[in-house]
């Protein structure tokens, strides 16, 4: 049977046509006494824990909430809301890091009729007064003192009627005095407490009876790669058939192995990327706790190694970011000696022959197997030794890196959609996936090709390639208070049907209906000599080369391709040291080394013979400075900021090119 023929006749109690709220409460109703949430101690100085709703996790390890206690936080604070005078339609900001209030916070302000507008916790001042005065927010919820006092800093220019703090400010805060002295700030632990005297359960009922699947549910803003991040307008149905589509692609369908994984209520997830981004929003949040899963948060992104052995999860969203560096200290650990270094080096090559081998034979399988016992074991085990699959979105991932963890039993698949879609289009089916693809198209999407966009032929295409236009029940209808842009993301069907949704990004639909990403159709580089050059390919080639960090390919408008190149410090000092070498103890300076520049040009020319000829690097230089969400050169959700990479180095650039 076609996988999306057993997906469209899949039945069963986690797909409806229901409200958010209304989803989870019949999901609290299945799985009372199942574990919910999972929360860390030592990490928060929770107001919840304070006032005794509930209790303080150990240190340094885990507590558990079951559903039904969860179901009772959440229908509270809803309550709590509603009592602060939050009405149907009303804007709640939240801003705050991945956390199991975060969590419960989003679904109170949706059961009491709000639309949650979402905030990223690395908001700079600046952003934080643009993301709630756009979305004309009516409160918001924050998760400390630092991130209260940025609204506190904004709030002439807002019109807040309440201001809402997860953690219990310290003594002598500011924080602490404006929780105190203020009549419009409380902790999180007043607001429950509030709403726990005022709950009824037939009032609450009722407004999730006044609520309709066609109810605007979030405004979750684009990253801003491109300008001023979008509001886009996502309704309680675009989230809850997307729940539904994804259900169907992992959830227990009959036409599945009993022995294949599933997602269903034993599954435990770590939830690491940010809540805010719509991304994880849905496939670590929503369609979890819709399923009866239980949810543990990796509280502090310091610690996530050591919550993969605490949590011994069964699966993880991330984007391909998180995976390379995943490889690297992998990498790095084995190459701690030479023997084990050499030892790894042949583990890899041969995960990725088993893994390319339609029929592996008994020699390559007998190495596999060495190759497990000395390698791969260790590598899950280290991730808590339970993981069904990982699945990556939010950019694109390396075919060789995602078949070396399949090959090291450890699938990750990879997936594809956007913020505008709630999020996901398509992904790869545990049963059937193929690396280097985003997966055939999940049920009700409907795709078409505009070849007229971006179209890259390099001779391996079988199948359509252009600019993907979709249309489904997940697809926004378009941007908040932007009826200009909203008119630019749509095209008009020819035969009076839905417009399509464009996409942006340049695919190919494959003859047997698996999509392979090739590249934002904004970010493909047209040379002056006008051949066109997908970046992305020639960063992701990088992906797994010890000795380089980052890359960022440029030619826009120019005669050839050339490149940004962040090296791994650490292992430039390594290779200098076994070769006997005395480089300069400074970033800047070793990115100055004829000696290092050298030996990176080797590693360049290398990744260059897989390319064409106009889209090798002809020229790079060496910057010192790490791109990441900090320094405001990669978005929250790791992608490149490729305009802001630009103007930090616009010397550097123009030296490549004199």
């Amino acid at each position: 049977m076609d996988i999306r023929e057993a997906e469209q006749g899949f039945d069963h109690p986690v797909i409806g046509d229901d409200t958010l709220p209304a989803m989870f409460e019949a999901s609290a109703e299945r799985n009372a006494g199942n574990v919910a949430q999972r929360y860390k101690g030592g990490i928060y100085d929770r107001s919840l824990v304070a006032s005794g709703v509930v209790d303080a996790a150990p240190t340094g390890d885990y507590a558990d909430l079951r559903y039904e206690e969860t179901r009772e936080v959440v229908r509270n604070l809803a309550a709590g809301f509603r009592d602060l005078g939050i009405e149907a339609g009303d804007r709640v900001g939240l801003f705050a890091n991945t956390r199991m209030e975060w969590a419960q916070t989003d679904f109170a302000v949706l059961a009491a009729g709000g639309v949650v507008t979402t905030v990223y916790s690395g908001s700079s001042q600046t952003q934080t007064e643009y993301l709630l005065d756009d979305a004309g927010a009516d409160g918001v919820v924050v998760e400390n003192g630092d991130l209260l006092h940025k609204v506190l800093a904004v709030e002439d220019d807002l019109d807040l009627s309440f201001i809402v703090v997860m953690d219990e400010p310290a003594d002598g805060s500011g924080a602490a005095g404006a929780v105190r002295d203020r009549d419009d700030v409380f902790t999180l632990g007043d607001l429950h407490e509030r709403g726990a005297e005022a709950f009824d359960e037939e009032t609450y009922q009722g407004w999730l009876d006044e609520r309709h699947p066609e109810d605007l549910a979030s405004l979750v803003y684009t990253s801003g790669t491109t300008g001023q991040p979008k509001g886009v307008q996502l309704t309680h149905w675009n989230f809850r058939s997307n729940v539904n589509q994804c259900f169907r692609r992992f959830g227990p369908r009959p036409d599945r192995d009993p022995d294949m994984p599933t997602t269903d209520t034993d599954t435990v997830a770590l939830s690491f990327l940010p809540l805010a981004h719509v991304f994880e929003r849905l496939s670590g949040h929503f369609l979890m706790l819709a399923v009866g899963a239980t949810v543990a948060y990796a509280e502090s992104p310091d610690t996530l190694r050591e919550d993969f052995q605490l949590v011994k999860p069964t699966t993880f969203t991330s984007v391909p970011r998180v995976y390379e560096k995943l490889y690297a200290a992998v990498r790095e650990q084995a190459g701690e000696s030479p023997v084990s270094k050499r030892i790894f080096e042949w583990a890899v090559d041969v995960a990725r022959d088993y893994e390319r081998a339609e029929n592996p034979g008994m020699l390559l399988s007998a190495q596999h197997g060495i190759a497990d016992r000395l390698v791969y074991s260790s590598v899950r085990e280290a991730l808590g030794d339970n993981i069904d699959f990982f699945v990556s979105g939010g950019g694109s991932l390396s075919e060789d890196l995602c078949r070396l963890f399949h090959g090291m039993g450890i699938p990750i698949l990879e997936g594809y959609g956007l913020t505008e879609t709630a999020p996901v289009l398509s992904v790869n089916p545990i049963e059937d996936p193929k690396p280097g693809t985003i997966g055939p198209p999940v049920v009700d999407v409907e795709t078409r090709i505009d070849e007229s966009v971006g179209v890259v032929d390099d001779g391996t295409t079988s199948g359509q390639t252009g600019e993907l236009l979709v249309r489904g029940p997940n697809v926004t209808d378009g941007y908040w208070e932007k009826p200009e842009a909203t008119e630019e993301a749509f095209l008009e069907d020819e035969d009076g049907g839905e417009p399509w949704f464009r996409t942006g990004d340049v695919v190919e639909i494959r003859e047997d209906g698996y999509i392979t990403f090739r590249e934002r159709a904004k970010q493909l580089m047209k040379l002056s000599t006008g051949k066109m050059v997908p970046p992305g390919p020639i960063e992701d080639a990088f992906a797994e080369n010890e000795l380089i960090e980052q890359v960022m390919v440029i030619g826009d408008a120019r005669k050839f391709v050339s490149a940004l190149v962040v090296p791994e410090f650490e292992a430039v000092r390594a290779w200098g040291e076994s070769e006997g070498l005395d480089l300069p103890e400074s970033d800047a300076e070793l990115c100055g080394d004829d000696r290092v520049r050298d030996r990176i040009q080797s590693e360049v020319e290398s990744i260059n013979e897989r390319f064409e000829s106009h889209e090798r690097i002809k020229q790079f230089r060496l910057v010192e400075e790490e791109f990441t969400p900090e320094n405001d050169l990669l978005t929250p959700t790791m992608k490149k900021k490729r305009r802001k990479i630009l103007d930090r180095w616009a010397d550097e650039v123009d030296d490549l090119y004199e």
